[in-house]
């Protein structure tokens, strides 16, 4: 009985620790000579994103993201933009281990009849990472990057295209520099 109610604690515990990683981590840099406000339009740098290495559905699901955020900036898209979008993205597994030790007081020497024991647990999580380039069309230069670092979590296509928003929108957020989210 003890042993249920100790397991079941210690499960809740990791569930809540893994859920609680969920955020977006986000992080600019930028440069200070560029006037932002200047730019009002944008396109997608091609050849910068077919070199990102994921599938051409995350890519769209992406640029959609992109897109709707910058327009909400007050950003068109044009054929003749002010700045270029691209993008870089990778994932890494990370695997981590918990050595749980469970027992009552003097259980480690050995004299206490309810020592239960250790036992480990293992868990696995994807992190993503993705980089939002924005270029100066007319002088071929980056001028601002944000990156997004978070857990990729959801096994469908909802969860992902919801996870994908939600990196693309904290990243945004940070956009233009100077500029209250």
């Amino acid at each position: 009985m003890k042993k249920t109610i100790l397991t079941s604690v210690l499960a809740i515990i990791l569930m809540v620790t893994i859920t609680s990683c969920s955020s977006v981590q986000v992080v600019a840099d930028y440069d200070k000579q560029v006037n932002f406000e200047t730019f009002k339009t944008f396109a997608f740098y091609k050849p910068g994103i077919d070199k990102a290495e994921i599938s051409d559905l995350d890519k769209r699901r992406i640029l959609r993201a992109i897109e709707r955020e910058l327009m909400t900036k007050g950003l068109t898209k044009s054929e003749n933009p002010d700045l270029l979008v691209s993008i870089i993205a990778s994932s890494r597994d990370k695997i981590d281990v918990y050595n749980n030790y469970y027992g009552g007081y003097g259980a480690r020497w050995g004299w206490n009849p309810y020592y239960y024991g250790n036992y480990n647990t293992v868990s696995t999580s994807t992190e993503g990472s993705l980089y939002i380039d924005l270029i100066d069309a007319k002088k071929k230069e980056l001028i601002w990057q944000g990156q997004g670092v978070g857990y990729l979590n959801g096994s469908n296509m909802e969860q992902k295209e919801e996870r994908i928003n939600e990196f693309v929108k904290e990243i945004m957020a940070i956009y233009p520099p100077g500029r209250n989210k």
